[in-house]
Order: structure tokens, then sequence, then C-alpha cells
């Protein structure tokens, strides 16, 4: 497991190492949840255009629970793992770039990265048939997120692909969950 969360920190610092200043403010945009609103609302106009208000009400009510799910899952994760977060770990030192505003104590795992994949695979496979663009458009959105918590210094490699799988697991499952309720209850 040591050998492990070696080769984590190094992979770390390789990709945190690419960063540089032109750049920062971009990642910074990326890494902020608040910077995602548009997507948000153009994904609600799709998904209204696609079921109708019923259908987008359900999928609204399913989204806070699965992100709420997402955030509590990396919570309980956080403080049973208690990781320090790369930007809280001084034997990193001077070789960290970390530019992130705060940095909270424990990372493992990053529900940045969760949240964002959950919301991906939920939204992607539920608009897939109409937009053949939007489940690779939100793949490519959550990894964007997810290299982000990376950039910025608050999250090593391991902790956003253990976020990732979590997430992706949690989002497909939510998304079966739609589909069942909407053929129950909906249609």
């Amino acid at each position: 497991m040591e050998e492990l969360l070696d080769y984590d920190k190094d992979l770390f610092l390789y990709l945190n190492s690419l960063g540089s200043e032109q750049w920062d403010i971009l990642w910074l945009t990326i890494t902020n949840k608040w910077m995602s609103i548009p997507i948000y609302i153009l994904l609600l106009v799709l998904l209204f255009k696609k079921f109708g208000w019923k259908p987008t009400l359900l999928t609204l009510v399913l989204v806070a629970a699965m992100i709420t799910c997402t955030d509590q899952l990396a919570n309980l994760f956080k403080h049973g793992f208690e990781r320090a977060r790369p930007c809280q770990a001084h034997a990193l030192g001077d070789y960290a770039r970390v530019i992130a505003v705060r940095c909270g104590r424990f990372g493992f795992f990053s529900a940045h990265s969760a949240s964002s994949m959950a919301l991906a695979l939920f939204i992607g496979f539920l608009l897939k048939s109409r937009y053949k663009f939007i489940l690779p458009f939100m793949l490519f959105w959550a990894l964007l997120v997810g290299y982000s918590r990376i950039y910025v210094g608050v999250h090593y490699p391991l902790d956003v692909l253990v976020g990732f799988s979590i997430g992706g697991l949690i989002g497909f499952g939510f998304y079966k969950l739609h589909v069942f309720l909407h053929k129950t209850y909906i249609k």
C-alpha cells in the first residue's frame, strides 16, 4: 500500500508540475463548482425539451439525491481514511504547486470528481438517444473537473480516480432508478 501511495504522490507531482501561471485562472475557474451553472442550465433546457415538466422534476429530485449521496459518501471516506490532501502534506513542500483558494484537511476521495462523474453518466445516459454528443461532452467535462483538482493542488490522482469510479457507479445506479421510476409512475 505504501508503494502505491508513493506512486500516487509521484504522479501528482508530475501532473501538478505541468501547470503554469498563464493557465492557473482557467483551472481555478474549472474547479469552481459555481462556474458550471451555465452547463447546468443548458442541461435543464435539454431535459425539458426531451421529457417535459414531470420527468424533468423527477430528474431534478434524483440529481439532488445523487449529489447528496456522492458528497456524503466522500465525507465518510475522508474522515474514515484521514488521508491528508497534497496541499496539507508538508513532505511535498516546495515541490507542489498549490494555487487553490482553500484546502481542507482530508482528501480521499474527491467529492468534485465523484459528483461530476455521477452527473456526467446520469445525464449523459438520459439524453444520449436525443443528443448524441452529450455523453462524450459530459465525460470530457467530468475529466476536466477531476484534473483541475490535481492541478490546483488539493487532490492526488488516486483520490480523483476513486472519485470517478464511485461517482460512475452512483450515476449509473441513479440512471437505472430514473428509468424505473419514469416507466412506473410517469408513463
